[in-house]
């Protein structure tokens, strides 16, 4: 049996969806836009070769990702992110698929 882990929602949302953005939408909007961010910033991070430089966007991935757990943990405290416990079957295969894959690791 899954189990959802979820807020009860808040605030109104239309009945009817309509073409324009309600407060979830632009809130769901940002949280990709977030998302979007972290993951450019995070390859150049990888890609980067001057330490000051490095220092510095580290620094403001560190703010992204932070703004990107606000915005969650709002979504998630009005109920309009939604997320579903794994089974202990579940996650035992992930980490037998994991520990599987240290196996192809080269030893140091």
């Amino acid at each position: 049996m899954t189990v959802e882990i979820a807020n009860p929602q808040t605030g109104q949302l239309p009945k009817v969806k309509t073409p324009e953005m309600n407060d979830r939408d632009y809130i769901n909007d940002l949280l990709s836009f977030e998302k979007y961010l972290s993951g450019g910033f995070n390859t150049g991070l990888q890609e980067m070769q001057n330490p000051k430089l490095h220092e510095t966007v580290q620094g403001i991935l560190s703010d992204i990702h932070n703004s990107q757990f606000q915005v969650f943990d709002m979504m998630f405290r009005k109920g309009w992110y939604k997320m579903k416990a794994a089974e202990s079957a579940e996650i035992e295969k992930i980490r037998t698929q994991f520990a599987n894959y240290s196996s192809q690791f080269p030893e140091f």
